[in-house]
């Protein structure tokens, strides 16, 4: 399942960066779509019953991308997933083409948990450090767990950077343990 979501996102992500199209916006209207698959079980009946012609399907969708200001390059791809019997993977395909965009551009992806909600310029200012320490752009989530008790855990790829009062007590209580 894998290689066949990101065999789409790889071949998605050439699309939006050779016809320098918008990727957030792109991406935006995938998502969009999705959640109309994922609400709509009469929608996701159609575009998964292989008795239902393609050219049917393809009207279905036609008119949901005139509705919604669906790119052209954005609906093609959903038409070529709903000609495959791939529509299935759409939310997959998704999570890839995000990541590979993001690696394609030059992002980093951070989750950032602190002790107290950020302000804007803390946020500005964490965004700036995890810069300057991986060379690349960095587009941070944020979520707030009081338990860190003060300081912040940044997750950065696989790696962890714990600056948490409650991490320094665990490794202080470690320390002494040995």
């Amino acid at each position: 399942m894998a290689s066949v979501a990101n065999t789409y996102a790889r071949a998605f992500a050439d699309v939006v960066l050779d016809g320098h199209l918008d990727p957030d916006r792109s991406v935006a209207q995938l998502r969009m779509i999705a959640t109309l698959l994922d609400e709509s079980s009469d929608l996701r009946r159609v575009w998964e019953n292989p008795a239902i012609p393609a050219d049917q399907k393809r009207r279905v969708l036609d008119v949901i991308a005139e509705r919604d200001g669906i790119s052209k390059e954005v609906r093609n791809l959903v038409a070529i997933l709903i000609d495959h019997r791939r529509v299935h993977f759409l939310e997959p395909i998704i999570r890839l083409l995000e990541k590979e965009l993001d690696a394609r551009l030059g992002f980093a992806e951070a989750q950032i948990v602190s002790a107290r909600q950020l302000n804007d310029v803390e946020k500005r200012e964490f965004e700036a450090q995890v810069a300057k320490l991986t060379g690349k752009k960095v587009r941070a989530q944020y979520e707030q767990d009081v338990s860190l008790l003060g300081g912040a855990v940044l997750h950065l790829g696989s790696t962890i950077y714990d600056g948490s009062v409650k991490g320094q007590l665990e490794r202080l209580k470690e320390a002494i343990s040995s």
